[in-house]
């Protein structure tokens, strides 16, 4: 299916990927880990929130959807376990490795360790994506974890027997890029590639020993090694999403400067980004660092800055006269013709989130989708008043 991301709403508008879990579905996760129902039965309740979830993100009018993220343990856990609490664990990897990330609230998510190699994922993205795709009309984007986040499955001090970092990381840059083109086989329209690890990893916090490794730049150039498996065609349709977090309405480092990232993010060779914004304090200068880091010519792509208009963490539905302005407002720094609308972040990473902001998942899920109606209307006014076709 051929997608021109201008032709529905000028400016051009996408979803980042996840979508909060219906409680019943979170339900179902609960008593499959407890071996109260089987693998059939939580199937039949993702399959049933998937179709729920593509249907209504097409109503909104959006002009590509994803599937909500409904079949997965996580963003980032995907490739490895079935589910959060590690039923179906890769047999590589084993529980307590390091914390992803402590969240503003004060829970932590927690990665499994690597305890012996060669690294592999046990599920790509495309297998949720082909089995989506037979329900969705629309064209279909799909989110991939990146080899930075997956980096941390390492251990931060150690070697492994047989198995050193360095072939760690080939392997794992192998698989990262097969995760990609899998996914552009099964007929993703876009790929965007999670990057939340990039701002936490300016943050330096003592409880959470590999945020203060100066990782950054490494990560940078692990998702460049993956990229380097991509023609200058393929990586205009490869984007990278950044957000200080965004897990049962809490963030991991939105206290970070903005800037202490973004120059070296946009050092990525990807197509496009989609950067979290809408809960910014200073969205102005922001707004002014995105322009002065944006490249015309990443290694033969120009790069499209997708603005985030729309916070997932916050129950209140913003109008599209609000996200309108803030696209325009965006204009006066951001080339208009590099400029793209999105959500600040995915609306539940994660398989079991109660979104304790919104009162329940359900009711998070129902004004999700407002929310991106509504992103869709008002990028559509921002393209008619800066006249963008």
């Amino acid at each position: 299916m051929t997608y021109n991301p201008r032709t529905a709403t000028g400016i051009p508008t996408e979803p980042v990927g996840s979508l909060p879990r219906p409680m019943k579905l979170q339900q179902a996760y609960a008593a499959y880990d407890e071996g109260k129902i089987d693998r059939a039965a939580l199937e039949a309740e993702q399959d049933a929130a998937v179709t729920d979830s593509i249907t209504r993100m097409e109503a909104t009018g959006s002009p590509i959807v994803s599937d909500g993220e409904q079949r997965w343990s996580s963003f980032a856990t995907y490739p490895f376990t079935d589910t959060l609490a590690g039923t179906g664990l890769e047999e590589h990897l084993a529980p307590g490795g390091q914390y992803f990330a402590i969240f503003s609230d004060g829970h932590h998510r927690q990665l499994p360790r690597l305890a012996s190699g060669p690294f592999h994922y046990k599920t790509y993205a495309s297998e949720a994506l082909e089995k989506a795709l037979k329900v969705a009309k629309k064209p279909m984007k799909q989110a991939v974890i990146s080899p930075s986040m997956l980096a941390l499955l390492y251990p931060l001090d150690e070697t492994i027997e047989g198995y050193k970092r360095e072939q760690f990381e080939a392997d794992l840059i192998d698989e990262c890029a097969k995760d990609v083109r899998q996914a552009f086989e099964a007929g993703a329209a876009r790929v965007s590639i999670d990057f939340t690890e990039g701002r936490l990893a300016c943050r330096n916090d003592a409880r959470n020993p590999w945020t203060g490794r100066e990782m950054l730049p490494h990560f940078v150039d692990l998702i460049n090694a993956v990229l380097g498996n991509f023609d200058e065609d393929e990586r205009t349709r490869i984007g990278i999403h950044t957000c200080p977090g965004g897990d049962c309405d809490a963030v991991h480092s939105a206290d970070v400067p903005y800037n202490d990232m973004l120059p070296s993010m946009f050092r990525i060779n990807a197509g496009y980004f989609l950067i979290q914004l809408a809960s910014e304090r200073d969205k102005e200068q922001v707004y002014k660092d995105i322009a002065a880091s944006l490249r015309e010519d990443a290694k033969g792509v120009t790069q499209m800055a997708y603005i985030g208009v729309i916070n997932p963490q916050n129950p209140r539905v913003e109008s599209a006269e609000e996200v309108r302005d803030q696209l325009v407002a965006a204009a006066k720094y951001i080339p208009k013709e590099q400029l793209g609308s999105t959500d600040d972040c995915g609306f539940s990473p994660f398989s079991i989130d109660v979104k304790p902001n919104h009162g329940s998942p359900d009711f998070a899920r129902d004004t999700a989708f407002e929310k991106i109606a509504n992103r869709v209307k008002g990028t559509t006014m921002a393209a008619e008043q800066l006249g963008v076709h």
